[in-house]
């Protein structure tokens, strides 16, 4: 049984099943210009709340050898998740700055609610950073529980391998979190790369 946690942000209710701990496998399937690239990988990802409007995120991967133990470290994550809306005057930033009103809005169920969108669901913006030197601005929407999100940006230093693109799908089914990630890079098409199913870590 799916608990959500009683002290979130009301802009962070369209997204709360996504919190907690959630662990497991996925396989890597993706056809690059020097060749075709599979293996089987753990994952742990997590999603956090701090009181503010967003979700914490962070993720590491690690290939698994034959016996199915844990090997090479592959690329972490680490990011923001949340809900797509004009900033309003009780929103601190950019950088350290307070927020220009002097008593912080509380935001209600009812101003979540005029967010909604035609689909029925509610827009996002997903902001992730690659430990390998790429960053990317997601957008898309979460619809239940079931997120579609696709690059508005991506951003690569200038050690960073070729990468152009990206769409990613997070759905919860029986009460674990299956993700699928499509990519462009390397020279291949945006096409499948990898995907796993994750349980809640006790």
């Amino acid at each position: 049984m799916l608990e959500l946690p009683t002290d979130l942000p009301a802009d962070l209710v369209p997204l709360s099943w996504l919190i907690g701990v959630w662990e497991g496998s996925g396989v890597i399937d993706y056809e690059t210009a020097a060749g075709h690239v599979t293996g089987e990988f753990a994952h742990r990802l997590s999603f956090s709340h701090d009181g503010g409007d967003h979700l914490n995120y962070s993720a590491s991967a690690w290939l698994l050898d034959d016996g199915g133990a844990r090997g090479h470290a592959l690329v972490s994550e680490t990011g923001f998740w949340s809900l797509a809306r004009p900033a309003i005057d009780s929103d601190a930033g950019p950088g350290l700055l307070p927020a220009p009103a002097p008593v912080a809005q509380e935001r209600t169920a009812d101003d979540v609610e005029t967010l909604r969108n035609a689909d029925g669901g509610f827009d996002i913006e997903v902001s992730l950073v690659h430990s390998d030197g790429v960053s990317e601005l997601y957008l898309g929407q979460v619809r239940g529980p079931r997120i579609d999100i696709a690059t508005d940006a991506v951003v690569r230093s200038a050690g960073a391998r070729e990468y152009t693109a990206a769409t990613r799908m997070y759905g919860l089914v029986d009460g674990h979190l299956l993700w699928a990630w499509d990519i462009a890079a390397l020279g291949g098409e945006l096409a499948s790369h990898a995907s796993a199913r994750l349980a809640r870590a006790e």
